[in-house]
């Protein structure tokens, strides 16, 4: 499915399984999870996949998006307003297609930031954060901790202790969940991933 923005097209991939209908009845998705990459990455990495795969276990409708800069070649996404902008283009256009279920909004690295800046005006009720980049790396004075302050909804943050870009602190979001051994690629905790993030969607499923 492609979407064009103001800022060039971008590429999404919706995810559902046969049994989301059995589980929704007639109301269609228990909710939709709207995913979203790094700045040089894309929307099959392992840590989306997990939260993806939690997300369809419990009902939910997953769209994974490829932003307009990727979608393009290019590795930098330019300057956040733009990004921003762009992002709740997309998120209108997904809202027409599934209604109105509750909406969660997430991604990795950059993808988190997005989501965090946006959350309050795409309606979203939660924001799942992955490998939230707190600075650049070796230069903790440069903190976006009042991104994920200022969410206004609350926020699952999963973090690898070995990241170079820090860790959030506990006081910085909803919930922020550590991992001991793994950097900022997530690669290697998949499974603990998607047993966080479900515990965490399933207060979408009541």
């Amino acid at each position: 499915m492609e979407i064009s923005t103001a800022a060039g097209t971008a590429r999404v991939t919706l995810d559902e399984v046969a049994e989301v209908a059995e589980v929704a009845g007639d109301a269609g998705p228990a909710f939709l999870l709207v995913l979203t990459h790094g700045s040089n990455g894309g929307v099959s990495a392992p840590d989306l996949l997990a939260v993806r795969d939690a997300a369809l276990g419990l009902g939910g409708a997953v769209a994974r998006v490829l932003q307009p800069f990727r979608v393009a070649g290019r590795r930098a996404p330019g300057p956040a307003a733009a990004q921003d902008a762009a992002w709740l283009e997309v998120i209108a256009a997904l809202r027409e297609r599934h209604g109105d279920v509750p909406l969660v909004q997430g991604g990795r690295s950059n993808g988190a930031r997005v989501a965090c800046r946006t959350a309050l005006a795409a309606g979203a009720r939660g924001v799942i954060a992955l490998a939230f980049p707190l600075h650049p790396p070796r230069r903790p004075e440069v903190s976006r901790a009042p991104e994920l302050r200022g969410a206004g909804v609350p926020v699952l943050v999963i973090n690898g202790r070995r990241d170079p870009f820090g860790v959030p602190d506990a006081a910085d979001a909803t919930c922020v969940h550590v991992l001991p051994r793994a950097g900022h690629d997530l690669a290697t905790a998949a499974d603990t991933i998607g047993e966080v993030a479900a515990d965490w969607l399933r207060r979408w499923t009541r």
